[in-house]
Formats: C-alpha cells, structure tokens, sequence
C-alpha cells in the first residue's frame, strides 16, 4: 500500500495535470513492461518543463521523498517501477515531449526527455535526416530513457549505442539544480563528464530532461540479404569480408537459428522462409547503398557469390522491394515473441567480445543443456556488437512455469552470467540492470566497480532519493 505522502508542496509548483492521484490512472504504471515487477505510489508527478522538474527534485530532496523517473515503462529489467512499499513517488517525463529544434545542417535534434522514439523518426525524415537507432518498443519508448538506460538496438554495429549519439545532455540533479550541457561541442575538457555519468545510470544520478542527439543522412537506398550458413564462425567471416569489400555501410547484421525461424514461421502469419533450402543458421544484412546503389549492390553481390563459391555460405537472397524487406525485418522482430508459445523462458541479454560471440553460442548452449538436463537452450542476437539474446526454455511438458522459474531460475541465470564473465563480456548488454540483475551485478562485480560505483552515488545522490533500489548492488549482494 502506497504510504501517506504531503503532497500539497508538489501541488503549489505544478499545474492541475501536474499530480496525479486517481488509482486508476496510477495502476498501469505500478507493473514493468513484462508484468515480472509491482510496485505502488501514492501519486505521479507529471512536470511540463525543466524548472518542474528542478522544483519537484528540490522538494523531494528537502522533505527526502524518493523519486522513480518514469517515461514510456518499458524497461526490460523493472529500472522503472516504484518499490513496493509505497515510499516512492513517480515522477513522469511523458508531458516533457517537445522536439525543441532540428537543424538538418548541423545534424542534430533537441529534444525533451518525453519524446517518443518513433516520433523523432518522423520528425527527422521529414527534414531528410534520420535517427540512428531503432527497438521494438520505439511506439512507446522515449528519449529520456533510452538516454538513462544508454540503448542499444540494431544499428549499433555502425552508429554505435545511445551513448554515441548524445551530443549534449540537460538534466535535474539530486538536489534540484539543473545541469545544462546541451551545447555539442566537438571538444570540452572541463574535467568529469557529468553526461557520460548520466547516460546509464538509470535514473539514479539524476532526472535527465533534454538530449542533444545525433542524426545522419536519411538512407536513399538500401539493401536487404537474407543468407544461410553451417555455423556463426562462417556469418562472423561474413561480415569481415563485407566490412572489407563495401566499407562502413553495413548498417544491421544479425544472427539467428533454423529452429528460431521454423517457430516464427509456425506462429507468425504472412511469412514465409527467405531461402528455399533449411540451413543451420541465418543471416539478416542490411546495406546502406546511398552513395553509390548500383556500385553497392554489385559488391554485395560478388561478395556473397565468391563466399557461395567457397562454401562459407550455403544460399543467400536479396529482398526484391521495400515489401520483401520488411517481411525479413519483421521475421527477426518475432523471435521473441514467438517463442512464448513454446512454453515459459529465462531470457538473457548479454555481451561477449565479437570474436568470441560463435564460440559462446554454440559451447554455452551445450553447457547448459547437459547441466540442466530437459532444457532448450537458443540465441540470436547482433553478431556485429556481440550482443546475444540467450534463452533457456523449461522442458516440455512443463506446465507451471512460475515453479519451475523459482526452482531453476537462479542457478541458471548465475551458470549463463558465469559464462558470459569468463568469456570477457557484461551480464547487460543493452536492458540495463534495474533491480532484475542488481544482485548478479554485486556477485560479478570486482571491488573496484563496485566501491566506484557506490561512492558515484553516494557523492551525487547522498540522500539515496532517486530511483531506489535500482542499479546499485547492496552491501549484502558484493
């Protein structure tokens, strides 16, 4: 139960909208995004400008009343949900939703912390430009989390993660003064990077309210290859050679299994399979061809024709259309969620060095498969950044995936991390940690990151107010 909270300070320096307190509208907001999480909160605080948002930090911090900085809810990992005993208020960013400018020349878009993703799609393809990241919650998923959770994508391979494309950041910090280091400035070495602390921090550090975001040239045109080969050594060849031959113009190279693709072609409809033949693992390319379409499209031809030849791969096939495209897009977009029908899953969003990222597939499968016997162990993911999605599906007949979660969901999410540590690589690739990988975090964690990140917190943070219970291993969890 959410606990009593004076809430006539907030009042008196937000409007009408400013406090909400109907249980009605408050309850969607209480449950993560995969209903793993619940929490509850006595009101959301829904400021409309920056100098709210100071206000509204500025009196939490004096009557130290917890904030959850809340946008679209989508976090993976429950980084947005309020504890449950009441304690914490939320404090929405969704009325923060101005595209303040974009400046095509410049490339580059202000925008506030509310904005949704798929909105600044739109607003920068109307300018001709386009932002560079993309995810499949981007009809609900807004700025100022994909900045707090550094999100990642499919594109990464070639622009990098949100931390790459933050150009300038303004944010409230924990006391209630605000940080305004939106300028993008090519070169500023004024000590500590408080937008690199910000950027990742999930909401801890600070309530970011507007970013400075990097756009690129709109893609004019594109190619889209859907290719078969034996294993992940070959697709990981694949892109080396495709690097070599076309240059920095691939823009997505993801990997995925046959029996991945059998299942969504079993549950999806309207898709069929690209290639005629089965092949033991798949690949979706896709090309920015802009600069040179019939130059582009010749290279990737020869390309994948001499690695036919040599047996690297078995079949390849290039989207005829826009249409064509989409419908290999939206073939890898359903792994996910066709897996569902197969029975109840650990999922794991993970990141190995590239180099390693076959080997880690195929050996960890194994592994956990012959440690864990009955269960189905499955990855794909983004070959080009080394980020693997692995699932460890219960065995069949499993009917009550909530007991078997609870009997099995620790040792194998510790036997996965354990695997993901020795090969070099991080628990969270792009989900961020939340309060889901909180104590996996202090388990793995060297003491240095761990003293390191405590005392980031305790410095900026001292009365503990933003996003409770997030992130932050506690003492008992090192």
């Amino acid at each position: 139960m959410s606990q009593t909270i004076d809430l006539s300070p907030f009042r008196a320096v937000l409007d009408e909208r400013g406090v909400v307190t109907d249980r009605d509208d408050i309850t969607p907001w209480l449950t993560d995004w995969r209903g793993r999480y619940h929490g509850d909160a006595a009101a959301i605080l829904a400021p409309a400008t920056t100098e709210q948002v100071a206000a509204v930090v500025g009196i939490a911090a004096q009557h130290g009343i917890p904030l959850v900085p809340q946008g679209g809810n989508t976090s993976m990992v429950g980084g947005a949900t309020p504890p449950a005993d009441g304690r914490a208020l939320i404090l929405s960013l969704r009325r923060m939703n101005r595209i303040r400018s974009i400046d095509a020349d410049a490339n580059l878009a202000l925008c506030e912390a509310g904005v949704i993703l798929a909105n600044l799609h739109d607003a920068a393809q109307a300018a001709n430009r386009r932002f560079p990241l993309s995810l499949g919650a981007k009809g609900s998923a807004t700025i100022g989390g994909l900045v707090s959770t550094n999100a990642g994508g499919t594109q990464v391979l070639r622009h990098g993660t949100m931390r790459g494309l933050v150009a300038g950041l303004e944010a409230v910090l924990p006391d209630g003064s605000i940080y305004d280091g939106l300028a993008a400035l090519k070169k500023d070495n004024r000590g500590y990077d408080i937008r690199h602390l910000l950027i990742g921090a999930e909401g801890t550090l600070g309530v970011v309210t507007a970013a400075t975001l990097r756009l690129a040239p709109a893609m004019t045109s594109t190619l889209t290859a859907w290719v078969g080969v034996a294993r992940p050594h070959e697709a990981l060849h694949l892109l080396h050679r495709l690097e070599a031959q076309l240059g920095p113009v691939v823009e997505g190279f993801e990997i995925l299994t046959e029996a991945g693709l059998k299942n969504v072609l079993a549950h999806i409809p309207d898709l069929r399979s690209p290639l005629n033949a089965p092949a033991p693992w798949h690949v979706l390319v896709e090309i920015d061809s802009s600069g040179d379409p019939d130059g582009t499209a010749s290279a990737l031809e020869n390309t994948l024709a001499v690695e036919v030849a040599n047996g690297s791969v078995l079949d390849a096939t290039l989207a005829q259309n826009e249409a064509q495209a989409q419908a290999f897009w939206r073939i890898r977009e359903s792994l996910s969620a066709s897996e569902k029908a197969l029975g109840p899953a650990l999922q794991f969003d993970v990141s190995v060095p590239v180099a390693r990222m076959p080997d880690f597939i195929i050996d960890t499968g194994r592994q956990v498969e012959a440690t864990f016997p009955g269960v189905h162990a499955s990855a794909y993911g983004h070959l080009g950044d080394g980020n693997v999605h692995f699932h460890v599906r219960a065995p069949d007949g499993t009917t009550d995936g909530s007991a078997w979660t609870s009997e099995f969901g620790k040792p194998i999410s510790q036997f996965i991390h354990d695997a993901v540590v020795a090969a070099g690589g991080s628990i969270s690739a792009e989900h961020g940690i939340g309060q889901m990988k909180r104590a996996e975090l202090g388990r793995l964690s060297s003491p240095a990151r761990l003293a390191a990140l405590r005392a980031i917190k305790s410095a900026l943070d001292p009365l503990g107010i933003m996003n409770p219970e997030k992130l932050i291993p506690l003492a008992s969890e090192a």
